[in-house]
């Protein structure tokens, strides 16, 4: 009986623990959970756009766009390498020859996605 509710207890803490790795992954790629009663459009208060979730403002674009060709496009030098979560800036030592994932306008931004800068 011990080894039965050992096993339950490890089959339900590795379900657990695979939902919360869905959701990281999830909230990395930019989706959201929301609830179908919702309100999504403009707020008939203020005029101006809100979130499906909640009555938070719609961020004004994107904050980041996919390489075409291999390259960044004009706008968005800052080529980011998601498997490592490194970003590379136009100057740096290995900028040249990385191949990007995602490209930002800024630094900033990409540090706001949880990048971190690559080391000189």
């Amino acid at each position: 009986m011990r080894v039965i509710r050992r096993l339950l207890f490890l089959a339900l803490l590795g379900a657990g623990i695979g939902l919360a790795a869905l959701r990281v992954a999830s909230i990395r790629a930019g989706h959201t959970l929301r609830r179908t009663d919702d309100p999504v459009g403009p707020d008939p208060s203020t005029g101006s756009a809100r979130s499906p979730i909640g009555h938070a403002p719609v961020p004004p674009a994107a904050t980041w766009v996919e390489p075409v060709d291999g390259a960044c496009p004009p706008g968005f030098p800052v080529k980011v390498k998601v498997s490592s979560g490194i970003f590379h800036v136009p100057g740096g030592r290995f900028y040249e020859r990385t191949l990007p994932d995602r490209c930002y306008a800024t630094p900033a931004a990409a540090e706001v996605d949880g990048y971190r800068p690559a080391k000189a």
